[in-house]
C-alpha cells in the first residue's frame, strides 16, 4: 500500500475478487477504524468496518446486490450510502471515497463517494 496527498493505493484492481472484501488497517488509513473496500457489481466502495450496531468486521461480512450483511447479528448496510438496510442496526457506517486510477485502488479516508480533497 502506498500513501499520496491524493489518497492510500490499498490493492491493484484485480486483487479484490468479486462479492469480496479487503481490509485496510485503521494505522494505514490515519482514521479511527480500520475501513472495508468491497467489491459489488464490478465497482469498489468503502465503509468503516467496524459495524455499527456490534462489535464486528464487515470486511468478513457477506456482500451481495449493493448490501454487506454483517457476520454477527445479520444487520444490512447498503455499499453505496452506509444506511442499515434492516433491524438490529439503526446507524448508518460512514462512507469513503474509493477511487480506480492507474491500475490501482485509491481509497480516500474521510472522504465521502463524491467529494474532493482539498488543499
Amino acid at each position: 500500500m502506498s500513501t499520496t496527498s491524493t489518497g492510500i493505493r490499498v490493492a491493484a484492481v484485480g486483487d479484490i475478487e468479486e462479492s469480496e472484501a479487503l481490509k485496510v488497517p485503521a494505522g494505514t488509513t490515519g482514521h479511527g477504524d480500520a475501513i472495508a473496500v468491497f467489491h459489488d457489481g464490478g465497482a469498489y466502495y468503502a465503509l468503516d468496518d467496524t459495524c455499527s450496531h456490534g462489535q464486528a468486521s464487515l470486511s468478513e461480512g457477506w456482500i451481495e446486490d449493493g448490501e454487506v450483511e454483517c457476520p454477527l447479528h445479520s444487520a444490512r448496510f447498503c455499499l453505496k450510502s452506509g444506511e442499515p438496510q434492516c433491524m438490529p442496526a439503526t446507524l448508518a457506517q460512514r462512507t469513503h471515497r474509493v477511487e480506480v486510477r492507474d491500475g490501482g485502488i485509491w481509497l480516500h479516508p474521510g472522504l465521502g463517494p463524491g467529494e474532493e480533497a482539498t488543499g
